[in-house]
């Protein structure tokens, strides 16, 4: 086995993903509704983010390019990572440096961790709600009110008072209409490539790595080997048994912190598939339409399919038809990941 795919089902419940026009989606053409969803990307920052937490360590560095021109103006520049695989967040997350004017080598490492945007289980099953908010300030006498005219001019209380004759207005409460609101059942799927896990090539035609890293990685243990995509250097045991605990929990356990404190939702965890064949994973976290009523979907966990180890938790039973939920279902499938990543023959891949 060298490839192995999670499936993660999640509920959220009147929550922002990720803020778009109100809440991030896209229109499904078959069920003619708009699906919310959470990008990869985020689902990404949201893994690293636990990930460096639990092994307490700060991300590699970002360096930010901008340039002043002949105007005095900043202009934009190139963005790139430390491109250094000691970094636990650049080896799992990947990198690329593509220096302004070509005249520097490109060096770029894709992720090992191949990461689905999170969407919903079925357009039946998710959907986006509205509503309309307000920021009202209106029981405080402390208030202070700005009002400024077509030039930009503050009027005084007095003129402010003049423009309020005849309107029915509130200056200490503002209207925030249409705001759109996640809640359903979401499916999210992650495949790791153990072959390229803890390996960085050599290849120079397409190099991963500069010299002075590499070097650098051979001072702290990496050692040369080969695998299908030919010389590498891979990360010394010591290293990986202490990332591999890391990552189950970051797979397992991650949550979007990103989205709005007014309106937090847990996001837990439903329940969670591991296997090495993708089709069969597709199939043990499902939605099936109903044959009795129009326009309704039934969401499936399949506990005891073949090829495929599923862990249940006990909210699911709330969402799902369920029959071996436990209280430690998360626990047990983030020891069997570590389980699988550390019976992997790092050195020995051909």
């Amino acid at each position: 086995m060298s490839t192995i795919y999670i499936r993660t089902l999640k509920r959220a419940e009147h929550t922002v993903f990720a803020v778009e026009d109100g809440q991030k989606r896209y229109y499904d053409p078959q069920f003619g509704r708009y699906i919310p969803y959470s990008s990869g990307q985020q689902i990404k920052r949201s893994l690293i983010d636990r990930l460096t937490s639990v092994i307490n360590e700060v991300p590699a560095p970002t360096t930010f390019v901008f340039g002043v021109n002949s105007k005095g103006e900043l202009g934009e520049g190139e963005v790139y990572a430390n491109c250094n695989p000691s970094y636990a967040d650049q080896l799992f997350g990947g990198w690329m440096k593509a220096a302004k004017g070509g005249k520097e080598r490109t060096i770029k490492r894709r992720s090992p961790l191949s990461i689905s945007a999170m969407r919903g289980l079925h357009p039946l099953l998710s959907g986006i709600n509205r509503e309309n908010a307000s920021f009202d300030r209106s029981d405080r006498p402390n208030n202070l009110v700005i009002v400024r005219d077509a030039n930009g001019n503050e009027l005084s209380k007095e003129q402010i008072a003049e423009f309020l004759e005849g309107k029915d207005r509130s200056l200490s409460r503002k209207w925030i209409p249409d705001q759109r609101r996640a809640t359903g059942l979401f499916v999210q799927d992650i495949a790791i490539d153990l072959r390229r896990l803890f390996c960085v090539t050599l290849n120079s035609f397409e190099p991963e790595i500069t010299q002075e890293t590499e070097d650098s990685l051979r001072e702290n243990g990496w050692e040369e080997i080969e695998n299908v995509f030919g010389k590498c250097l891979v990360a010394p045991k010591d290293a990986r048994d202490k990332l591999i605990p890391a990552l189950a929990n970051a797979i397992i356990n991650w949550s979007i912190t990103s989205n709005q404190s007014r309106t937090f939702s847990l996001m837990e965890t439903l329940a969670v598939s591991i296997s090495d064949n993708a089709n069969r994973i597709a199939g043990s976290i499902r939605a099936k339409l109903s044959h009795e009523e129009e326009d309704k979907a039934i969401p499936i966990i399949e506990e005891d399919l073949s090829g495929v180890e599923t862990f249940v938790t006990l909210p699911a039973s709330g969402y799902v038809l369920t029959k071996k939920e436990s209280a430690d279902a998360l626990e047990k499938a983030e020891n069997r990941l570590v389980e699988l990543m550390m019976t992997f023959d790092y050195e020995n891949q051909l």
